[in-house]
């Protein structure tokens, strides 16, 4: 009964802790966002079609990861969205730092999520492809 009553104690607590987790990125990627928007003049002009319009592929992969992760159970393609991902992140902040440098720095902290996050879903997409690689429990012995 004990590890019942650890859960259920432990998990009211986890939300905030999660969100502390996970907002910080979306948020300061979200006001990166607004930087250059407001540096490059505001409005909905041209100038701002390369760098916005990366910023609103990566967040629609950001989610299409997720859904692939969590939902379809697929690590390996889920983790081929995280590399793309990446690169998409990565090229961001090279586009955004001439505009405004602060813009680029807050997405440090995103690639620093997405390299935690790729290296978890690439040791689950090699736990599922090569079950040798697997910890195997103490007691037990293998064939």
């Amino acid at each position: 009964m004990w590890p019942q009553g650890v859960i259920f104690v432990a998990l009211p607590q986890m939300g905030p802790i999660l969100v502390g987790l996970l907002a910080p990125h979306r948020l300061s990627g979200c006001y990166a966002s607004y930087l250059v928007w407001k540096n490059m003049g505001g409005g909905f002009g041209r100038p701002l079609a390369l760098p916005l319009g990366l910023y609103i592929v990566q967040l629609a992969i950001s989610w299409t990861a997720l859904i692939l992760f969590f939902t379809v159970h697929t690590p390996g393609l889920a983790l081929l969205h995280l590399l793309l991902l990446y690169g998409l992140v990565v090229s961001m902040a090279l586009i955004w730092h001439p505009i405004n440098k602060l813009a680029a720095l807050l997405l440090l902290p995103y690639l620093a999520w997405l390299t935690v996050t790729a290296s978890i879903a690439y040791r689950l997409w090699r736990d599922s492809l090569c079950p040798e690689h697997q910890l195997q429990p103490t007691g037990e012995k293998s064939g």
